[in-house]
Order: C-alpha cells, then sequence, then structure tokens
C-alpha cells in the first residue's frame, strides 16, 4: 500500500499515474529511434472541481489530446498521493505543470488517450473527509465522508457530459493504495467503466497486506511509512515533499532494538506521525477496524473487463493482487478477469526493466514485456476495440527457469499437492521421518537479540531483502535448518506455500517465521567484475556460489493459530500444531539445487518482537520480553514439514 520507502519513492513514483519516466525501447544500432512528441505538445492540460451526489468536490486533473479528428478513451487514476507533477524535487499543481508520462506505458501517451487523475476524497485540493482504506459500508458516516465506487460513479457521469472528444469508455489503474482505489471504483461499476486495472492492491490490510502478516505487525516499512504519510487539512497542495525520518543511524536494527517496545518505538514520533499509525498498532487482532476496510468482500457487481498485477517479491502488498483476483471471480460472471504475476518489487512492473532484482538476475526484460505485451493491448482491446491476440486469464513468471506461464486459471489445476517433511540431522524430503520416538529440534529465541531479516545495515524495508542471501541466517544458533540432498531434476512449485508445524514453547505466546529457500550449487557462474582499482584490495563481492535465495518467508504470531479474531496462550511445554499460508509462488528449483526451509522466531525489524508471553504486545515494556525455549517435532502423528503444490515435469 503505502510503505514509506516506496512512498517517498512510490508515492510520487510507483504509485502515481505520472509515476515512473518513461522508459526508451532500445534503438536499432543502424537506425536510431526518433524523440517521441513531449507530452505538453500532444496534451492540454485542465483542472476541475468535479461535483459528487453529498455536494463534495473533487480536484480532478484531465489530459486531453491536441489531436481531435478522433475520439477517444478516458483513462482513470486516483490517488491519495496527490495530483501534482513532480519538478524540482516537490510537488507542482497548476496548468503550466506537465509530466514526462501520463499512462501505464510509454505506449499509452503516444496512442492517445484522454487522461485523468484524480485527488481522492479528504486529500490535496479535494473536498471532503478522508478514510483510510474507506470502507464500502458504514453504518453512520461522518459529513464528508463518502463511498469510492460512488465518487467514481459520479466522476464518470460529469467527465462523459464535460469532457469533449470522450468515446464513451472509460478505464481506471493505479499500483499500491491507487490500487485499492481502482478495486474500490468498479464496486457496482457505472456502464461506461470497460476496463480496471487494480495493480499491487492494497486489499486486506491485516490478512497479508501492509499492516499484519500473520498476526505479526509490519514494523520497519510501517513505521517508515506513517512517519510520512499524515492526514493535512484540505483543500491543499501540501505536502510538496515526502520526508524521510530521520533514525539518526544508518542501521534500522539498532534503532529499533534500542527502543524495543512498540510505545517507545512509536514515542519517537510526532503526535501528527502517530494519527494514523496508532490505530493500527492497537487493533492487534481481526477486528471489525480490519474487516470493514476489506474491500475483497465487496467486489460484486463489476461490468468491466478486469486485469490484476501484482509481483512475486512485492514486500507490502504480496497477498492483495492474489485475493482480489479470486473475489472478482468468485463473485461476477460473464467479463474477463486476468491475473499477472511477475518477478517484481512493489510497483517495479510500472517502469523498471525487470530483469534482476539484488543478486538475482532473470536475464530478460520482464517489465518492458509486460507493459508492452500485457498491459497495453489490454486497454487498447477494450476501450478501443482494437483487434489483437486475446490475453489468457493467468499470466506468471516462472522464476528459477525464468520463463513466462500462460495458464487458464491459478493455481494450475495440474499441480498436485506434496509435502516436504522435517527429517533428522537437518534434512528435508517428500517423505515422512522414520521415528518411532518423541523427536524434536529447539532453539532459544531471545528477543533482545533477535535474528535480523538482511545482513547490512539499512533503515526501512529495502526491496531486495525478499530475495536476499539467507546464509548469514543459517547459521545462527536460533535458526532451525532443512535442506534436501541436490536435486537430480527441476522442481516447479506453484500456489500458496503451506507449513504445518508441531511446536511447544516455554512461553505463552511465540512467533514462527518459516523460510523458504533456493540454494544454489556449490559452483555456479558469478557475474564479472571489472575492477576500477587495479592496485587496490577489491572489497568482497557477493558470491552466487552456494547463495541461498529467499523465495518465500512468512511469520505467524502464534497466539492467532486457531483464529485471528480471538488469541489464545501456548500451554508451556504443550505440543500445538499451527498451520497457515503463505503468499503463492511459481519457482522452479533447478537440477542440482537444494530446497531448503529456515525455521526461526524473529525477523527483526521487518516483524515486531514478540515478548514471548501472551499479553497486548502494543502495551508491552522492555522488561516484558523474555527468552524462550521453541521445540518443532519431528514425532509419529507430528511431522512437521510445509504442504505445496508440485507441477508435473
Amino acid at each position: 500500500m503505502r510503505l514509506l520507502m516506496k512512498k517517498c519513492a512510490a508515492l510520487c513514483a510507483l504509485a502515481l499515474v505520472a509515476s515512473f519516466p518513461a522508459h526508451a525501447e532500445s534503438a536499432m544500432a543502424d537506425a536510431p529511434e526518433a524523440p517521441k512528441p513531449a507530452i505538453r505538445e500532444l496534451y492540454t492540460k485542465y483542472e476541475y472541481q468535479i461535483p459528487m451526489r453529498d455536494g463534495v468536490r473533487l480536484f480532478t486533473v484531465v489530459y486531453v489530446p491536441k489531436d481531435s479528428s478522433k475520439t477517444y478513451p478516458f483513462l482513470m487514476n486516483r490517488s491519495p498521493y496527490g495530483s501534482g507533477v513532480y519538478d524540482a524535487g516537490q510537488s507542482n499543481y497548476g496548468v503550466d505543470f506537465y509530466p514526462q508520462s501520463l499512462g501505464p506505458s510509454k505506449e499509452f501517451d503516444q496512442s492517445g488517450y484522454i487522461f485523468v487523475k484524480q485527488d481522492v476524497r479528504g486529500r490535496y485540493m479535494s473536498e471532503g473527509v478522508w478514510q483510510e482504506m474507506t470502507p464500502h459500508v458504514k453504518a453512520s458516516k461522518q459529513a464528508g465522508e463518502g463511498v469510492e465506487s460512488q465518487d467514481m460513479y459520479d466522476t464518470v457521469e460529469w467527465l462523459l457530459k464535460n469532457v469533449r472528444g470522450n468515446n464513451g469508455k472509460v478505464g481506471i489503474w493505479g499500483i499500491s493504495y491507487p490500487g485499492f482505489y481502482t478495486s474500490a471504483s468498479i464496486i457496482d461499476s457505472h456502464p461506461a467503466i470497460k476496463a480496471a486495472s487494480p495493480q499491487a492492491p492494497v486489499t486486506d490490510l491485516f490478512m497479508g497486506d501492509d499492516s499484519y502478516h500473520g498476526g505479526a505487525f509490519m514494523l520497519a516499512a510501517n513505521f517508515g511509512f506513517y512517519s510520512s504519510f499524515t492526514i493535512e487539512k484540505n483543500p491543499t497542495t501540501l505536502p510538496k515533499r515526502w520526508e524521510s525520518f530521520d533514525f539518526g543511524t544508518s542501521d534500522g536494527y539498532e534503532f529499533f532494538l534500542k527502543h524495543m517496545s512498540l510505545k517507545n518505538i512509536t514515542a519517537q514520533l510526532t503526535d501528527k506521525q502517530r494519527e494514523l499509525l496508532i490505530p493500527t498498532i492497537e487493533h492487534t487482532s481481526y477486528d471489525d477496524f480490519w474487516k470493514s476496510r476489506n474491500i475483497a468482500a465487496h467486489l460484486k457487481n463489476i461490468k468491466a473487463a478486469v486485469l490484476t498485477v501484482g509481483g512475486w517479491y512485492d514486500a507490502e502488498d504480496p497477498q492483495g493482487p492474489l485475493t482480489t483476483y479470486h473475489s472478482i471471480k468468485n463473485n461476477n460472471k460473464g467479463y474477463y478477469n486476468g491475473l499477472v504475476m511477475g518477478p517484481w518489487s512493489h510497483g517495479a512492473w510500472g517502469g523498471a526493466e525487470g530483469k534482476s532484482l539484488g543478486s538475482v538476475n532473470f536475464e530478460t526484460k520482464t517489465g518492458e514485456y509486460y507493459r508492452k505485451n500485457i498491459v497495453f493491448p489490454f486497454f487498447e482491446q477494450h476501450l478501443k476495440g482494437a483487434s489483437g491476440k486475446a490475453l489468457p486469464e493467468v499470466t506468471v513468471f516462472e522464476t528459477g527457469t525464468n520463463v513466462w506461464r500462460e495458464y487458464a486459471s491459478w493455481p494450475p489445476q495440474q499441480a498436485q499437492k506434496r509435502t516436504l517433511y522435517f527429517g533428522n540431522d537437518g534434512s528435508l524430503s517428500w517423505k515422512e521421518p522414520q521415528t518411532e520416538f518423541n523427536t524434536f529440534d529447539e532453539y532459544i529465541s531471545d528477543p533482545k537479540k533477535p535474528v535480523p531479516f538482511i545482513s547490512y545495515a539499512a533503515t526501512g524495508a529495502p526491496r531486495e531483502y525478499v530475495v536476499s542471501d539467507q546464509r548469514f541466517a543459517s547459521t545462527r544458533p536460533d535458526v532451525l535448518v532443512y535442506q534436501t540432498a541436490p536435486l537430480d531434476e527441476d522442481v516447479t512449485l506453484v500456489g500458496p506455500v503451506n507449513p504445518k508445524l508441531f511446536v511447544s514453547t516455554s512461553g505463552t505466546d511465540a512467533d514462527w517465521i518459516v523460510k523458504l529457500i533456493d540454494v544454489y550449487p556449490p559452483t555456479y557462474p558469478d557475474k564479472q567484475v571489472v575492477r576500477e582499482r587495479a592496485n587496490d584490495v577489491p572489497p568482497p563481492s557477493v558470491t552466487m556460489a552456494g547463495y541461498q535465495q529467499l523465495v518465500r518467508g512468512e511469520p505467524l504470531r502464534g497466539k492467532f493459530r486457531n483464529s485471528f479474531e480471538k488469541p489464545e496462550p501456548f500451554v508451556p511445554g504443550k505440543v500445538a500444531a499451527i498451520s497457515y499460508n503463505m503468499p503463492d509462488i511459481q519457482h522452479t528449483f533447478r537440477r542440482g539445487h537444494r530446497i531448503m526451509v529456515q525455521v526461526q522466531s524473529t525477523w527483526f525489524p521487518l516483524v515486531d518482537l514478540n515478548p514471548q508471553k501472551f499479553m497486548d504486545i502494543p502495551k508491552a515494556n522492555p522488561e516484558d520480553f523474555q527468552k524462550a525455549t521453541q521445540r518443532v517435532y519431528r514425532s509419529p502423528g507430528q511431522y512437521s514439514g510445509i504442504a505445496v503444490q508440485v507441477l508435473p515435469q
């Protein structure tokens, strides 16, 4: 949704229509591509205050093609991050400011659309009252509060009647928080809306998107976001810049561990910075605060083609696209409902090449492929009636082999359910362990010496962490490691990864973090690095030989093992079963690689610390955080492992 290291960059960069700079295609060596006309040369910009049914006016920017010889569809983006144009490091309102790009890719700019950007209710230059993840149904509303689908309906009505040169068709798209507004805007959709693309849509903040994963609070990212995303008295053009929080150190691990408790951590913020953050911390279970903000339950009566887009390596909204796709499919019939998942970090498909992420190379420009061959044809076909190959329902990039795959549904029907079991001496196999006695592996989890989620100093949640090398963690005594022998053939896992563990703790609460890892062979080609200082000793470089690539990792706060609504304590020393779903994957572990699983109880400061005793964690004091002995069982009837779905070779 909104995580700020993304946000500062994403607010102005990923989540806005004018987000990413236009990327020129590679020019032919013997025939360089001629420069494309600038947006200012192609479009005339207008600014309007469009009235809603309750009298609130929403600030809306419209870019109309100067070529009036034909009609054009509308392509909208609704955002809480402002419709201003970023220039000289700040947001600028006014008809004289033009962005470098308007649509999801440069192809849209040249093809011709009537581009519309709108400040959502209560943000920036729009009137009204803003609500976090606007509830679609609310028993009583304050004056000025609204419903996003109604605001979209009223906006479409006004645009059709007041903007000349339109062909009567409307599309909408958005990345991250604007992805949520895309989904929310097409409920009971206006008949003129023919196509929509919610991308990395924030869908259910508690269930796997920005705020909570497995009932554990995503600390680093939310702290960074809410320290900059604040409520301003509107209408206003402020803030013109997004200011990052000053940690006073380059090491977020050090900063958060020094303060430890959520009370002490949030005390470092101003009242204004805490205003939106504190409610997300105080509502620690899946209560009505969260349920009312789950848009997936309301994605009904949609009369438009929908293309939902997400990234396998989206650190912020990995679950939203999958939940949105399934909800629309279950609740709507008769219209195209597509899903695209690529090897991308949050929103990277919007402007990046998508050829690599951190040290992991995908060998092809996946971002460019998507923009040219998927999202552009989607809108062209549904808004302009363009001919071309119909898109499959599901298009996903298979990591490991680095190829695009197409399916009729997701997960693929041909996938077969199997389980990888934890075995003796750190083994991992498809066969149940041959043990006759009470067998377990154990470690001591100390919240005052938590397992870091990255091996280097950084503040926030670096996007690289989702594929980062886990060798640093596998050597720690508070991390259990299980791995297969080198694979004799490729193994392709698709769909959700489902840890099924039998555990006990000496405390009354505990977090269980499970990480699925691709271990590269001991011999593996490395990138050729050119030394710039031939006579100096170079810094160490990452070798990909033996690299332990994180494929998927996810926590479960143990007190939610039976219900996210009603937490329960552990009985110290008593074995308990836990089972939960991690976000989907499509990854091939190549022949010669190993499959590894790591289990731990801290993942800091990505996830907040659990005191390891049953209590209301936001009220915990530093002295409440205690060591605990954690056990994972491999006994008859208590075989721990992870359930997966395997594609036949």
